[in-house]
């Protein structure tokens, strides 16, 4: 039976390693075992079936959790979980079992797995690329859909085959699913990016059914639960025929592989690219947004320097806003103002803060319920959360009664950023009283939970004597989720488990006094013996009972006997049964519990989104009053002016080690909306170009921004062009990087976007890097027309730019401008850097003191220095002079 099963469901799920689960154990069969042996580390066996040796191995259930680890996270498989349900053919008998698969497990697909990060959205997105059309662009245009399983959480929106790599750098999918009819085209330029980028694909068949209703979108995304009504008429209304079809695809990938844990989908949110800043993927990795490139972590990255948030769904809202920062100066004002809100009230900050700490994951919880998941635990977690917002609601009620009493009236507007935030919560004390009175002590099932969690420990408790005294083995409920109180039945149960054990002991108290002689008899239950009479200690206490008939004997050892003792058995049995009965019904109790906390899902949903938006600008208000971080003026203009920015990241690092950031100001205007920046190595030039950025992306999440004074102009669109190295894999030079970058930037940038390019060009000859370096400003200022910063080490850029010292301007283009940094240098030849930009050009990169300070050996130091002042002094153009002073300069070693 088991083996037809086994290769049953082999066949069913053929590109799945299949984990059969047989008793207390999870084991793999066939061919298969070999490839699980070596992957988990686990010794490989065999068994006897039909005569033939078949190869298998296994491990207990227990560590479950830990190979899947190994097996979905780490080596990327399929894992096809298959079970067994008992099946009682007569009374008493020994069940038989039926197995079948109940889940297939993806890297896109975990639901509460331990080893899922509970900090990171574990995000499964479908792309449609059959049949594409042409935009206005001239671009192909793809659907995107895309879901975190854990969280419900579903998007959807049209990208294009350009945008398609920046839109993946944000999303960040754990697993990409593509139509099958795609599996055998290698070339396809969709797949070839999936394969050239690293993400791991996998491949369904849509399915002909509308997955979703043509109707209006979600009009409040999961982002922005306070979203500005007068906004919501921009919204379109409804999926694009590339967005249906990557939503076919998906929820077909989900129909068949969570099979039994399929949950009710709700409809995705529709992700336009108008109300989102657009950052590209390079540049999400260069200004380190989400991952340090030196840690190859979160640490040094934006997100950890500004992570303030105490719950785990809230720094999750954060990384999203982080890379998605809006473009609504309504809805960007409406965050500055809760922020600015809670920054004047630092009492009430960390009170919330504090409350905000107590506050469970509710989104995974309420989908692991969708789900047909959870356990009692969670119950209590949602209570708790419910009873956390209710606290807050009446903190912020108090504050606002204080602030009345003080001043004799209220200030109306200060509050009515909370006000927004608030009059959307839903009202679930009911749901909290219910849970409430359904369980029992929420301290009990806390421990019992923990103990689970901890190693399952079955050992009965200290204080539940008689359950300990029928043995460790007979299956008594020890700790009791559901009141008795719940339902009549239960109470009923219970009753008459009360009276069983009172029966029970005074059969023992009754056994012990007709046989004085005998004062260690006990009555015990075991799997081996069943409801059995034992005595221990000497000869002298079995002998009345050996000879008495009411006793039959079953087992002797050397100093104990065992006995069947027929009033004990039928009362053990009824025990047993009715011990069976209370667990059954309270997983009846707990499945319609589950259901009515199900039925909550959207009022629960809406709720925690609101409070990952309060602990999103509460942590901004901590920042700001931490770092003394100022709140940016939004402007629907292309202003972007800011006194004495500070790189956020750097200037924290510096904070650590006792040192001072050097603030710098800058002001693109439309009379200047290109700078640029020279000056020495290791001067700040890059620094500042990513402090730009950086300051752009926080004003629009709603933060507070590290300056005196901020003014910026919506940014549709930020590029960077900094830091390229090669990729060797796809047979790209530094260079061709570079030029790609650079490429896409002047395509795609338009007059309200954001660019800052460093060094374009190094990575050829002076002649070609300076003239292409020319071409590229010549083309942002009159065709992009954008913001843009562009640090350089050619100077003689900016004579070809008509550079004038006397009005540090360009005598060619007026919106162009001319910044640099400088080296101080003393007497005794020492310097230090001047990280203060200044109008104008500095035309000396000081190239040999970064090689000084690296360590260079000092006789190369001073032949450099000594062939830089040759260079200096005469024109050496011809490759005859060169080779002449080449020679001059090694002749005088």
């Amino acid at each position: 039976m088991l083996a037809t099963e086994i290769l049953n469901n082999l066949a069913k799920f053929p590109h799945c390693i299949l984990l059969t689960r047989v008793g207390q154990f999870y084991e793999s069969y066939f061919d298969q075992a070999i490839e699980v042996a070596r992957l988990l580390n686990i010794k490989l066996t065999s068994r006897v079936w039909d005569k033939q040796n078949i190869a298998m191995c296994g491990f207990p259930l227990m560590h479950l959790d830990k190979y899947l680890k190994v097996l979905v996270e780490q080596n990327k498989r399929f894992v096809a979980m298959c079970e067994e349900f008992p099946r009682y053919s007569a009374h008493g008998q020994k069940p038989e079992f039926d197995r079948r698969v109940v889940r297939v497990i993806t890297p896109g697909t975990l639901i509460d797995e331990p080893f899922i990060n509970q900090y990171e959205n574990n995000y499964l997105l479908s792309i449609s690329a059959d049949g594409p059309t042409e935009d206005m662009d001239g671009t192909f245009s793809v659907g995107l859909a895309w879901i975190d399983v854990s969280t419900g959480e579903f998007f959807a929106k049209t990208s294009s085959r350009e945008a398609l790599k920046d839109d993946l750098a944000r999303i960040c999918p754990r697993e990409v699913v593509l139509d099958v009819k795609l599996q055998d085209e290698f070339l396809h330029p969709i797949r070839q990016l999936l394969v050239d980028e690293g993400y791991f694909v996998s491949y369904a068949t849509p399915s002909q059914e509308t997955p979703v209703k043509d109707s209006l979108v979600t009009t409040v995304t999961p982002d922005d639960p306070i979203k500005p009504e007068e906004d919501l008429a921009s919204t379109p209304s409804a999926y694009s025929p590339e967005e249906t079809s990557a939503i076919k695809i998906l929820t077909t990938f989900l129909h068949a592989n969570l099979l039994e844990h399929m949950p009710r989908l709700s409809m995705p949110s529709r992700e336009g690219n108008v109300e989102r800043m657009q950052i590209d993927s390079h540049t999400i990795k260069a200004l380190e947004i989400k991952e340090s490139t030196r840690e190859g972590g979160t640490t040094g990255s934006l997100l950890s320097v500004v992570k303030r948030t105490a719950t785990r769904s809230g720094t999750r809202l954060l990384a999203r806003w982080l890379c998605k920062p809006s473009t609504s100066v309504k809805e960007i004002q409406a965050r500055q103002s809760l922020v600015a809100f809670f920054h004047a009230r630092p009492h009430l900050l960390s009170d919330v803060r504090q409350f905000l700490e107590e506050v469970e994951d509710t989104t995974r919880i309420v989908q692991r319920f969708l789900l047909g998941r959870g356990d009692p635990g969670d119950l209590v977690s949602i209570s708790r959360t419910i009873n956390v917002w209710s606290t807050i609601r009446r903190c912020l009620d108090l504050e606002r009664k204080m602030e009345s009493s003080e001043r004799g009236f209220l200030l109306s507007e200060e509050w009515s950023s909370v006000d927004v935030l608030m009059c959307r919560m839903a009202d679930l004390q009911a749901l909290e009283t219910r849970i409430n009175l359904a369980l029992q002590d929420m301290e009990t099932v806390d421990q019992s939970k923990a103990k689970d969690e901890e190693g399952n420990d079955n050992s009965p408790p200290a204080d539940e004597e008689e359950s300990s005294k029928i043995g460790c083995k007979f299956d008594i409920p020890s700790r009791c989720f559901i009141r008795p109180e719940f339902s009549s039945h239960l109470t009923s149960l219970h009753n008459t488990l009360v009276d069983l054990l009172e029966q029970r002991w005074k059969m023992e108290r009754q056994l012990q006094a007709d046989y004085v002689d005998a004062p260690s008899l006990t009555l015990r239950s075991s799997p081996a013996q069943g409801m059995h009479v034992h005595i221990g200690r000497s000869k002298r206490d079995q002998t009345a009972v050996k000879i008495s008939p009411l006793f039959i004997g079953i087992s002797e050892s050397g100093s104990t006997s065992s006995y069947f003792y027929q009033p004990w058995s039928s009362l053990g049995n009824q025990l047993v049964e009715t011990a069976s009965a209370i667990t059954n019904a309270e997983k009846e109790a707990f499945n319609l519990l589950r259901n009515e906390v199900s039925a909550f899902a959207t009022d629960l949903r809406r709720n925690a989104r609101i409070m990952d938006e309060l602990d999103v600008t509460l942590g901004f208000a901590s920042l700001a009053a931490e770092m003394q971080f100022t709140r940016p003026v939004i402007t629907d203009d292309t202003t972007y002016e800011v006194t004495n920015g500070r790189h956020p990241t750097v200037e924290l690092g510096l904070l650590t080690s006792g040192r001072v950031f050097t603030p710098n100001s800058v002001a693109l205007e439309s009379d200047s909306r290109l700078h640029i920046i020279t000056g020495p190595n290791m001067a700040g030039k890059s620094t500042f170009l990513r402090q730009v950025a950086l300051i752009a992306i926080l004003a629009q999440t709603g933060s507070f921004v590290p300056a005196d004074h901020a003014v910026i102009g919506v940014v549709d669109r930020l590029f960077s062009r900094v830091g390229a190295k090669d990729d060797l894999f796809r047979d790209r030079s530094t260079f061709m990087v570079e030029m790609l970058e650079t490429a896409e930037i002047l395509r795609r940038a338009t007059p309200r976007s954001l660019v800052i390019m460093d060094e374009v060009g190094r990575g050829t000859t002076v002649k070609d890097g300076l003239a292409i370096a020319f071409a590229v400003v010549h083309y942002l200022v009159t065709q992009n027309q954008c913001r843009a910063l562009f640090a350089t080490h050619f100077h003689e850029l900016a004579d070809m730019l008509g550079y004038s010292d006397s009005h540090c301007g360009s005598g060619i283009f007026q919106e162009v401008g001319f910044f640099c940094t400088d080296v101080h240098e003393t007497d005794d030849n020492h310097f230090a850097y001047s990280h203060r930009l200044r109008p104008g050009v500095n035309r000396d990169s000081h190239g040999l003191k970064v090689a000084q300070l690296a360590g260079m050996p000092e006789s190369a130091v001073l032949l450099a220095k000594r062939a830089l002042d040759a260079l200096k002094g005469r024109d050496h153009t011809g490759s005859q002079q060169l080779s002449a002073l080449g020679q001059s300069l090694t002749s005088s070693r």
